[in-house]
């Protein structure tokens, strides 16, 4: 399988390492919209032009999307769903829906595959959901994140006029993920959940308190949380906030049998040292996977729930019902 990578930040060079992992994957080069002179792959796969890529659509069998989700991926998705197969880490949560249509439309009409929001939340948190929810269906999800760096929110922050460079984590509330766990079965609002503190480099003479104003009010990512804001210098950040570990934990709370006598609680959950290389690793099981869905046919836009178990691993039915099942 030959896969290409568009975007080479933090998840892009993920990719190109998960690569190496993966002995049936092949990466064909690097495309960006920087100068390609100025970069310098890990592997030494070559880097092209973005406005290159459309010359390249007979020799990659996946493309995957290494954008951002606030601004990037709404158009770049559909973009190249037309051209290519494609998947990326699309993870803000209420606009997925859309997202989905818009790709669909782009993938089905081309006869392309897509697969939309892999990663780990949504990815395979979404699948956690889904499996517990089928298991138990009586009962309630919650969802902790953290304590860990958050990629789309630290980018949607860079992305506010004025703001050189940022962290944002974020962080359960610990009372709250006791009381779950317990079996209390509470209802929690979002800002019971989790806080959001914002770690944040910015530019000399900027605004502040419109930086911090503009954080503290932004819809889908800090509005709906309790949010702290710290202004650092540039050399703070690269000294105490350099490495992106994050995590997190889906868990279910139900009952069985007659008025729910029976009390159960399902628990799936990660502790990763680096976001991006493990995000990185998930895109491309699912790259395999678009590859073989679309040699057979199936065109359009798809999540995680669409994606048979099977096809995300390079093991054989054989192998897998030996070593796995």
């Amino acid at each position: 399988m030959k896969i290409a990578i568009y975007g080479y930040g933090n998840l892009g060079r993920g990719v190109e390492a998960a690569v190496r992992q993966n002995p049936d994957v092949e990466l064909m080069g690097v495309f960006t919209r920087r100068d390609p002179a100025s970069l310098q792959t890990e592997t030494g796969v070559p880097v092209y032009p973005a406005e290159t890529v459309l010359d390249y659509t007979a020799d990659i069998d996946v493309m995957i999307l290494c954008g951002g989700s606030a601004t990037d991926l709404p158009v770049m998705t559909p973009s190249l769903a037309e051209h290519f197969n494609v998947v990326d880490s699309f993870d803000t949560h209420a606009k997925i829906p859309e997202h989905f249509d818009n790709v669909d439309r782009a993938a089905f009409s081309s006869a392309h595959t897509a697969l939309i929001s892999a990663g780990w939340d949504p990815g395979l948190f979404s699948l956690a959901r889904l499996y517990m929810n089928s298991v138990l269906p009586e009962g309630k999800d919650y969802t902790f994140w953290g304590r860990g760096v958050s990629q789309g929110h630290s980018d949607a922050i860079r992305r506010i006029a004025g703001v050189k460079d940022a962290r944002q984590y974020t962080v359960p509330v610990p009372e709250a993920l006791e009381r779950v766990r317990s079996g209390e079965n509470p209802d929690l609002s979002t800002r019971q959940k989790h806080t959001r503190e914002c770690f944040v480099v910015a530019e000399e003479g900027a605004d502040l308190e419109r930086i911090e104003r503009e954080i503290r009010e932004m819809p889908n990512y800090f509005a709906d949380y309790d949010t702290t804001v710290t202004f650092i210098s540039e050399e703070e950040l690269k000294k105490n906030h350099a490495e992106l570990p994050h995590g997190g934990t889906v868990i279910r709370s139900g009952t069985t049998g007659e008025g729910g006598k029976y009390k159960h609680t399902m628990e799936f959950s990660l502790k990763l040292d680096s976001n991006p290389q493990f995000t990185a690793s998930v895109l491309v099981a699912c790259a395999r996977a678009v590859a073989r869905m679309h040699t057979r046919g199936i065109f359009g836009c798809k999540t995680l729930f669409d994606v048979a178990p099977a096809d995300l691993s390079p093991l054989t039915g054989e192998e897998m019902r030996k070593k796995l099942l």
